[in-house]
């Protein structure tokens, strides 16, 4: 026996015991990461889902054409991103190729506008065949007008802004300056105008409503990187662009919080079809998800 009257213990026995616990750690990561990446997506309650478009790598914002074509894009920096269209009888092409970061789409005034992640890029519309570049902003991500002006956010470590654009006068405006980490944008049909801040860390993510005075509240906090806005006749959707374990969020009229979907990997864009039924492109898995609100069933 040693000193301390324990049993001696040979250096291969502790290189055994060593190898055989760094094994155990190791399987044991590795299983919680597949676990992550393959858990399947789970609905709530009186809602389901299923696959709508898949094998689209990257894919990021959403629209439809005034021709009913699913437009997205493939968000790749350094003019590698694309725009694509999928016409009613299922043909895709590109539409537009040399994009850096595409990650806001929106029907806007007859056409479509497209923000650029990827630098200081212009934000283009596209009509009636034609590109024109509108303004140049850093960083654009999101997008939102309320059928007049064109409102932009910029996704920044320190000093994003909240944009307005004016397509009669031409004339952009800063509606607010020092945003952390901003994305997305949306604003509802009573004007209100909200805005995201992803934070950092888990949990660290915000929904704000912009105000006026400067104050703009908190309406949602403890986020997981939110994304996206969308507001509509249910009220407001968000998405988390969470590698792991993102949520689809609505937030009702009456100021209630429903967690739609759980298991997404960096769900983005949603775009709304019908009341209850709706698109989430989830860049995460390469795809787009159809998700519908389940019709009562009579007792």
């Amino acid at each position: 026996m040693t000193g301390n009257g324990l049993l001696p213990v040979s250096m291969a026995a502790w290189r055994r015991l060593l190898l055989a616990t760094g094994a155990a750690a190791l399987a044991g990561g590795l299983s919680f990461l597949a676990w992550q990446r393959f858990h399947p997506v789970m609905a709530a309650d009186g809602w389901a889902y299923r696959v709508h478009l898949d094998e689209l790598p990257q894919v990021s914002a959403l629209a439809i054409d005034r021709d009913g074509s699913l437009l997205w894009t493939k968000e790749l920096d350094n003019g590698r991103g694309s725009l694509f269209r999928r016409s009613p009888e299922g043909k895709v092409a590109e539409v537009r190729g040399g994009l850096s970061k595409p990650d806001g789409l929106l029907s806007f005034r007859g056409g479509l506008v497209v923000s650029q992640e990827g630098g200081d890029l212009p934000v283009i519309w596209f009509h009636e065949g034609r590109s024109t570049d509108l303004f140049v902003g850093q960083r654009v991500e999101g997008l939102a007008s309320d059928g007049q002006a064109l409102y932009a956010i910029e996704d920044l470590a320190e000093d994003g802004r909240l944009l307005r654009f004016d397509p009669l006068s031409k004339q952009l405006s800063v509606m607010r300056s020092g945003l952390a980490e901003a994305e997305g944008v949306a604003i509802c049909g009573n004007g209100d105008l909200f805005y995201t801040l992803k934070g950092k860390g888990r949990g660290a993510g915000s929904v704000r409503r912009w105000l006026a005075d400067g104050s703009d509240p908190v309406l949602l906090d403890e986020l997981n990187a939110p994304g996206f806005l969308m507001c509509d006749e249910e009220g407001l959707w968000i998405s988390e662009d969470a590698t792991h374990r993102a949520r689809l969020l609505l937030l009702d009229r009456s100021g209630r919080l429903h967690v739609i979907l759980r298991g997404l990997r960096s769900a983005q864009t949603v775009l709304a079809l019908a009341p209850g039924r709706l698109l989430v492109a989830e860049q995460g898995r390469g795809r787009v998800l159809l998700v519908e609100r389940r019709a009562a069933q009579a007792n």
